[in-house]
């Protein structure tokens, strides 16, 4: 049993981490969050010390250490994203593992500067990348590893649109601010554009059609792969037949026209992310590099507009 701590556990996706730490049969001993919703603590661990300010929670991991024989060994990061490089290396110099969740950081210099941290403290920093232990996405790889047996020169056309609904809150929220999530890309598109990369190969090329607050959209260029992809939270973009069913996210990926089914799988992707982890063979640093400089390259572009093969979902903001 390895004892876990956890940042952030008012968010969306910390539940989902506890879920995880408990199924893999570990221990929640502290968690923090300057928010306290957090019943949904007692799901999971009601034993879990819990604080609503840094140097608190700091102190109490400091003396548990100091005072038990045991220690923790893992700590969760579920934080606003612009908070991610900094709790990292709390995490790090504390003699902990950090776990943390997309996007890892904002811009690729703060994982050159984890990298460092590592070294000096001889810890890891794994991030979640759920989408690479999904099966359907696994048999896509598998698929196209083969094809490029065959054909290493080969170039799939690949639709990225991905739309989840989010309400007026979202942009009262840190979420909204592209200071603090990053935007858009980070926020929603982080894990898929990584997932891109993982099986078609490194980005030669990245071009952003447009970017608005509900929306952005770009090609790219990938070594394997010519890519339009739209990612937005405005509910009105969704397809008129997904609204008639009352769904408020349309997810689609196709590759030369096939429609890649996996709308399903996601429940236990966190918890197959931990046992992973747990086994040594989480995602580190160099694996998470790729998707943070395309989003923050995306971040700093000037879009061109509805110019070249844009993705049609383009024309549904203008």
């Amino acid at each position: 049993m390895k004892n876990f701590a956890l940042i952030g556990a008012a968010g969306y996706i910390a539940p989902r981490h506890m879920q995880a730490i408990k199924e893999t049969n570990n221990n929640l001993i502290a968690a923090m969050d300057k928010n306290d919703s957090v019943g949904v603590i007692d799901s999971y661990f009601p034993e879990a010390s819990f604080f609503t300010e840094i140097e608190r929670f700091d102190r109490f991991v400091d003396k548990w250490h100091r005072s038990h024989s045991e220690k923790i060994d893992y700590m969760s990061i579920c934080s606003p994203n612009y908070l991610h490089d900094a709790h990292i290396r709390f995490a790090l110099k504390n003699g902990a593992h950090a776990i943390c969740e997309k996007p890892l950081v904002l811009n690729p210099h703060n994982i050159d500067q984890l990298k460092v941290i590592e070294k000096e403290t001889g810890k890891h920093v794994y991030n979640i990348l759920q989408l690479r232990l999904h099966p359907s996405i696994i048999t896509l790889k598998e698929k196209v590893q083969k094809e490029l047996l065959l054909n290493p020169n080969k170039i799939y056309d690949i639709d990225l649109t991905y739309l989840t609904s989010r309400g007026k809150w979202y942009f009262t929220s840190w979420k909204g601010d592209e200071n603090k999530s990053g935007g858009i890309a980070s926020n929603i598109g982080v894990h898929f554009f990584d997932m891109l990369t993982w099986i078609f190969g490194e980005v030669e090329e990245n071009v952003v059609n447009l970017k608005t607050p509900y929306a952005n959209a770009g090609t790219f260029k990938l070594k394997n792969a010519n890519v339009r992809w739209f990612l937005s939270v405005k509910y009105e973009y969704i397809p008129e037949e997904v609204k008639a069913n009352g769904q408020r996210t349309y997810r689609s990926i196709t590759v030369d026209g096939e429609e890649i089914e996996f709308s399903g799988g996601f429940t236990d992707l966190h918890t197959r992310s931990y046992e992973e982890i747990l086994k040594g063979n989480g995602f580190r640093l160099d694996e998470a590099y790729p998707s943070i400089e395309i989003v923050s390259t995306i971040r700093k572009a000037i879009p061109i507009g509805l110019k070249n093969n844009f993705h049609p979902f383009c024309e549904k903001v203008l």
